[in-house]
């Protein structure tokens, strides 16, 4: 696939957050459609918080469908031909040097889960949201490079884990019914699997806990309706099923380090 005359489109840039730090840019993208299609400059170190699906053709001619699991490291070398899109996207963590230092590595890949990498992102994203200019950003960048580079990541996908259709089911399932009570018991009777198999298959396929990823998916409801709607925040509480606002406030400084209210 070639597409060297073709500039990188970037995502919508509405609630883009972007840091440069000595040689390094950060930013976190936000979780709405994209379509993208370009030959990478320089190498590039994904994080995928959340779930997503679409088409792409990665450093190839074949467009197929993909599915990114969350909490997935992901890689694309310098010089790779990307097409990628999605109708809905997932809140994303991009790394790249912008000094012309090229980094080790030659093959692309993602859905690779790595409990180091995992953190990392995380504190990122929380110092990104927060608006934090004096974090350790270039040692967080090094180290994520690092988990990215040195093939010292678990492999992708381990063995009883979570399928793609499953997670899809399980997905769909959750976003229907974040307004009500959800559990392990209800998750794994959807996916027709004991409650202590769901939690190890799961736990392999995305890095957490099926709880830790239920807070997650309110969390992204949240801030997408208040994003894109007038709610008040007692209102998108009782929506995204939070207990009271308060719940919701309490979760958002726990998870991503501001208040509902700072990030609107």
């Amino acid at each position: 696939m070639s597409h060297r005359n073709r500039p990188q489109p970037p995502r919508p840039t509405q609630s883009t957050r972007r840091i440069e730090a000595g040689p390094w840019a950060i930013e976190l993208l936000p979780g709405s459609a994209y379509a993208a299609r370009y030959v990478a400059t320089q190498a590039a170190i994904g994080f995928a918080f959340d779930s997503q699906r679409g088409q792409h053709a990665i450093g190839s001619d074949r467009v197929q469908p993909f599915n990114a699991m969350p909490n997935g490291l992901a890689f694309v070398p310098a010089q790779c031909d990307v097409y990628s899109e999605s109708p809905h996207g997932g809140e994303y963590l991009r790394v790249m040097r912008t000094d012309g230092h090229v980094l080790p590595g030659h093959d692309a890949f993602n859905n690779r889960i790595d409990p180091r990498a995992i953190a990392l992102a995380q504190r990122m994203r929380r110092a990104l949201l927060h608006g934090s200019i004096d974090d350790d950003w270039e040692a967080w960048a090094v180290a994520l490079a690092e988990r990215a580079t040195s093939g010292n990541a678990l492999p992708a996908r381990p063995q009883g884990s979570i399928t793609d259709s499953r997670m899809r089911l399980l997905d769909e399932f959750i976003d229907a019914g974040l307004d009500q009570p959800l559990g392990v018991q209800v998750m794994a009777q959807l996916l027709g699997l004991s409650e202590g198999y769901f939690m190890r298959a799961f736990k392999a396929a995305t890095g957490q806990s099926p709880h830790g990823y239920l807070i997650d998916r309110r969390l992204a409801k949240a801030r997408a309706l208040m994003r894109d709607s007038s709610a008040t925040l007692a209102e998108i509480a009782h929506a995204c099923g939070f207990s009271s606002q308060a719940h919701m406030t309490t979760t958002f400084k726990q998870r991503l380090g501001a208040s509902p209210a700072q990030l609107r």
